[in-house]
């Protein structure tokens, strides 16, 4: 890949709240975005994530009913989207533990972050749109999918193709959120 499509790929990247809701997505193209999050690193080669593919759609409605709020408004396009990737944490490996002990940082989350990061980016690569939720019902979730109590559902990243263009990105300036050799 050329280093412009990469940022090409970036600068599309959004998060996708309307979808074509006459296509499904093949699951070839599912496993190949997941492989991105499996391959993605994490603190000590933990690997504390688990998806969850939900993609049969009476069990995928009732995920996304389990994903939005009504009175509060809340992700109600979820429906619309053929396929829900479940994010269960795992338990971190012993140095990752220590580790994150030690330095009093939760890097499960921060490596479940960036394995969602790297599947949004694949399925951005294969012309779908995400969305990246953490505002769920988990003990709906837990329920419907089998999950056991012990774990914690942190994101549920829906995935299909997109029924709306690209939207301009509303970002702060580089010059607001970016120093160098010190905090500005």
């Amino acid at each position: 890949m050329d280093k412009t499509e990469f940022y090409e790929l970036v600068k599309h990247r959004q998060s996708t709240r309307a979808y074509d809701t006459d296509r499904t997505v093949d699951r070839e193209i599912i496993n190949r975005i997941l492989e991105a999050g499996r391959l993605s690193p994490s603190a000590c080669n933990a690997q504390p994530w688990h998806f969850i593919v939900v993609d049969e759609p009476e069990l995928k409605n009732k995920v996304a009913d389990a994903a939005s709020a009504r009175l509060l408004g809340m992700n109600h396009f979820t429906k619309q989207a053929p396929v829900h990737i479940i994010v269960i944490e795992e338990k971190v490996n012993l140095s990752s533990g220590i580790g994150g002990l030690v330095k009093d940082k939760h890097f499960a989350f921060l490596d479940i972050g960036i394995a969602a990061a790297h599947i949004c980016l694949a399925a951005e690569a294969e012309g779908l749109g995400t969305c990246i939720l953490g505002w769920f019902a988990e003990g709906k979730m837990k329920k419907l999918l089998n999950i056991p109590d012990s774990k914690r559902v942190v994101l549920d990243i829906v995935l299909g193709y997109p029924a709306q263009l690209v939207r301009e990105k509303k970002r702060k300036p580089a010059e607001e959120i970016i120093s160098y050799n010190t905090y500005k």
